[in-house]
C-alpha cells in the first residue's frame, strides 16, 4: 500500500536550470545596463564558473565575479545584478505542465506529500513558495535539517519520520538517478525517475518507474494500490 510520496525539487517539480540560466542572463543584461564593460557571453560564462567551484546555490556569486574582475564590488552593478536576476528568475519560476493538478489528485487518494531538497532551507522554501505550493507538502526536508545530502540515508529517513510511513509506503520521485534513485532505494522505497527533468542524459535511472510527465504518478499509485483509473 502506497500511503506517501516524496518529490525532490529542482528539475523534479520545477525547471531549476532554465530558471537559474535566464536569472544569471536577466543579471548580466542589468550590470551591463548599469555599466559593466564585457561582452554578454563572457560574464554569462565567468559567472558559471564560478558556481562549478563554489555550487549552484552559492549565494555570492555576483560580488565574487564582481570582485574578481574589476578588483572591488561596485554596489551599483551588484545592485543590478541582484535585481535582475530576481525579476527575471521570477518570471521564469513555474512548475512542470500537470503538476498541480496532479498533487491535487494524490491529496485526494489520502496519499501524505514531501519534499527532500539538497537545497539550503530558505532557498527551498522560497522557490516552494513562488510556486504557491507551501500549504501542499505535510513535510518539507532541506540541508538543514540533517546537514547530509543525497543519496545518504538521513534526508530520506527524515521524511519517512515525519510522514509516519515505511520505506515500502512511499515512492521517492527524482530527477538525478546518483542521488534520489540510489539514497531511496537504499533504504527501502520505491522510485520514480523525473526522466522529463533529467538533465544529465541519463540511460538507465535504476528506478522501479520511469515518468515521462509528473501525472503518471496517478496511475502508478493506483495500480499499486489497487484503485480504479480515473477515480
Amino acid at each position: 500500500m502506497i500511503r506517501a510520496i516524496v518529490f525532490d525539487l529542482d528539475n523534479t517539480l520545477m525547471d531549476f536550470m532554465k530558471m537559474k540560466d535566464l536569472g544569471v542572463k536577466g543579471a548580466v543584461d542589468a550590470m551591463i545596463d548599469a555599466g559593466l564593460d564585457m561582452p554578454r557571453d563572457e560574464a554569462h560564462r565567468k559567472i558559471y564558473e564560478i558556481y562549478k567551484l563554489e555550487g549552484i546555490e552559492y549565494q555570492n556569486v555576483f560580488d565574487e565575479f564582481l570582485q574578481s574582475e574589476l578588483g572591488r564590488i561596485e554596489p551599483k552593478l551588484l545592485a543590478a545584478a541582484v535585481v535582475g536576476y530576481r525579476r527575471t528568475r521570477e518570471s521564469a519560476l513555474v512548475v512542470y505542465p500537470h503538476t498541480h493538478q496532479t498533487l491535487v489528485e494524490l491529496a485526494k487518494r489520502g496519499l501524505k506529500l514531501a519534499v527532500v531538497s539538497d537545497a539550503p532551507r530558505l532557498q527551498a522554501w522560497l522557490r516552494i513558495t513562488y510556486l504557491q505550493l507551501q500549504h501542499v507538502f505535510d513535510a518539507v526536508v532541506t540541508l538543514e535539517d540533517t546537514r547530509k545530502r543525497k543519496p545518504a540515508p538521513e534526508p530520506f529517513k527524515k521524511a519517512l519520520e515525519l510522514l509516519d510511513v515505511s520505506p515500502g509506503e512511499a515512492i521517492m520521485v527524482g530527477d538525478w538517478a546518483e542521488r534520489d534513485v540510489v539514497g531511496a532505494k537504499g533504504i527501502g522505497m520505491r522510485t520514480a525517475f523525473a526522466r522529463y527533468g533529467d538533465t544529465f542524459g541519463t540511460v538507465n535511472s535504476g528506478a522501479d518507474y520511469e515518468l515521462s510527465s509528473v501525472r503518471d504518478l496517478v496511475a502508478i499509485v493506483d495500480r499499486l494500490n489497487g484503485e480504479e483509473p480515473g477515480r
